[in-house]
């Protein structure tokens, strides 16, 4: 095994010998952990050279090291860590330092910002949220593009410098807004950014003051609701049902709040998945135009789309500037190609701008001008049209696999659109702990509470469709009934 580099730190200022100082300095990295056991340590000459120490200084180190159990010295092949070092150093208590340095802390965080959800167990199908599937990625077209940005144009993409974007694929994005979502776009006006999360993100920063309302959808994402918050802004919800957010009440909470915004998802409600309504749009921008709030407009997944006509944003009928459009391209390749953009009134995006580069200076300007390339070229269209066959006839599979599994316990619309369902679950079955068994099943789907402003439980669950192939997908169905059957 080659000789591991351990970091030693000698203080010129110590009273401590030198030689002790070394040997306390590999105690400390095998106490941590950064050396294992079996792991050869540097010779006396070569870790000598590297102190500027002489080579009976270190030697008399590893002699110390030796004696009291942590490293075994055999002539003529080095030293190694010991096979069982002490589990304390001399003079320290028993539970100091370790692996506990890693989890415990000095300090105290500020309560009320949710973690990170764990990991899935290996074979775990999840499909609480309708994900591309990274399989059908068209790798070779996307490494051809990147390669394109990073060597013909090394230059011009590494040396750029621009939080708001890169400028070809923010001419790409307007173009694409304007073919395809009937929006007036112009490049000045959108700003790019690494996933819808942080376009939400910026949008409340930039936008919300601490204690401001904004109004938020009662059956919505939790993480948008977070993403205001942690602006310092009051999330006020507002019930939503079969004809999406109900915009008498909202009409309602405007005559008694001051909103700065209002959050929505007209094109598929999420996560219900019901387009708001040609009435309800109009009295929404409508009281957006009276009361001077921004509308967060979140157009996810409009690229696919099954059965029926496109709907428009509610960007391409804004003539008064209220509309803040928000949008990804993650969704049509990987979640983890992280690109999002917001298109908005130019003031709005020049604070966005700003705060970006605080916060993360700028993109991946390579990713960005490889995207451009593959907008421009048709590349992302020729895959969407691609990914449209494969993912409603993945939609069709699970469908079909449920109503043979679960007919009697769920009741859905197919969607006509998006890469997710939602169903409503039968009366008498609990939600929550169905979705709990299905884990000890090997499935993990998103029960309606998760979606709950008010964190009630909810009769209802939600399904993606699109990452995992058709035989997967039956399998999904399968293990529901099982965890459900387990339950009874």
């Amino acid at each position: 095994m080659s000789a591991r580099t351990p970091t030693v730190f000698l203080d010129p200022q110590s009273r401590e010998p030198v030689y002790l100082q070394i040997a306390h300095s590999l105690m400390q990295e095998i106490h941590r952990g950064r050396l294992h056991p079996g792991d050869s340590l540097p010779g006396y000459r070569t870790l000598g050279e590297r102190l500027g120490v002489s080579r009976n200084t270190v030697m008399a180190a590893y002699r110390e090291l030796q004696a009291e159990g942590w490293v075994v010295s055999t002539p003529g092949e080095g030293s190694v860590v010991a096979p069982d070092p002490p589990t304390r150093m001399h003079g320290q208590s028993p539970t100091a330092g370790g692996a506990s340095e890693a989890t415990t802390m000095g300090f105290d965080l500020a309560s009320g910002l949710h973690e990170a959800a764990p990991k899935g167990a290996p074979g775990l199908l999840k499909v609480g949220s309708g994900l591309p599937d990274p399989r059908l990625l068209p790798g070779a077209e996307l490494a051809r593009a990147y390669r394109r940005a990073l060597v013909l144009n090394r230059q011009q993409n590494l040396e750029l410098e621009d939080p708001q974007g890169h400028p070809m694929l923010r001419q790409s994005l307007a173009r694409m807004l304007g073919e395809a979502r009937g929006i007036a776009a112009s490049p000045e006006n959108i700003l790019v950014t690494r996933g819808s999360q942080m376009a939400l993100f910026l949008v409340g920063q930039a936008l919300l003051s601490a204690g401001e309302a904004v109004a938020v959808e009662a059956l919505g994402h939790p993480g948008v609701w977070e993403a205001f918050a942690r602006a310092g802004a009051r999330c006020l919800p507002v019930p939503v049902d079969a004809e999406g957010m109900r915009v008498g009440a909202l009409a309602q909470l405007a005559e008694s709040e001051r909103l700065r915004a209002v959050y929505v998802t007209p094109l598929r409600q999420y996560p219900t998945l019901v387009p708001l309504t040609s009435d309800r749009r109009h009295r929404l921008m409508a009281l957006a135009q009276s009361h001077r709030f921004a509308l967060i407009e979140n157009d996810q997944d409009s690229e696919f789309l099954f059965e029926g006509r496109p709907r428009a944003p509610l960007a391409a009928e804004d003539r008064s500037g209220v509309v803040v459009h928000v949008g990804t391209l993650s969704k049509i390749f990987s979640p983890n190609l992280r690109l999002g953009y917001v298109h908005g009134p130019a003031p709005l995006i020049a604070r966005m701008r700003a705060l970006r580069q605080a916060l993360d200076r700028q993109g991946d300007m390579v990713l960005e001008r490889a995207f451009a390339e593959l907008l421009d070229d048709g590349a992302i269209h020729r895959h969407l049209n691609r990914m449209q066959l494969a993912y409603r006839t993945r939609r069709d599979v699970l469908c079909r696999a449920l109503e043979r599994a679960l007919g009697d316990r769920l009741r859905f619309q197919v969607p006509e659109g998006g890469l997710a369902l939602w169903a409503q679950v039968a009366a008498g079955v609990d939600v929550d702990r169905w979705s709990a068994r299905a884990l000890e099943h090997g499935v993990a789907f998103q029960p309606g509470r998760r979606f709950a402003f008010d964190g009630s439980p909810v009769q209802g669950l939600r399904l993606g469709f699109s990452n995992y192939p058709e035989s997967d997908l039956e399998e999904v169905a399968l293990r529901m009934r099982a965890a459900l059957d387990g339950d009874r």
